[in-house]
């Protein structure tokens, strides 16, 4: 063969060296994607963590507020039932001065 042929052929390998594509990715490629698929990961971790206390949060919410409610409600009996005494109390010192 001579030196043109030679080189004709060398240069055709690499241009087809160069053009051909590699669907493989590198090791870069591998840590990067690991890296995103971990943080991903995580991140569904954090966000199911964070539902479940905001469910919990609601839950005391809730609760906290009906217990005012009947605290309230408790309240309310209790002052009735003083004024009745109190108003008892007033009826029997009325009677004992007269």
């Amino acid at each position: 063969m001579n030196k043109a042929t030679m080189m004709g052929i060398l240069l055709a390998t690499g241009l087809l060296a160069a053009c051909h594509r590699n669907d493989s990715i590198g090791p870069a490629e591998k840590a990067g994607k690991a890296v995103d698929d971990a943080g991903a990961r995580v991140a569904d971790k954090m966000h199911e963590q964070i539902d479940k206390a905001n469910a919990a949060t609601r839950q005391l919410r809730e609760k906290a507020d009906e217990t005012a409610r009947q605290a309230s409600e408790n309240l309310d009996h209790a002052t009735e039932e003083v004024g009745k005494k109190v108003e008892k109390a007033g009826e029997k010192i009325q009677q004992a001065a007269h």
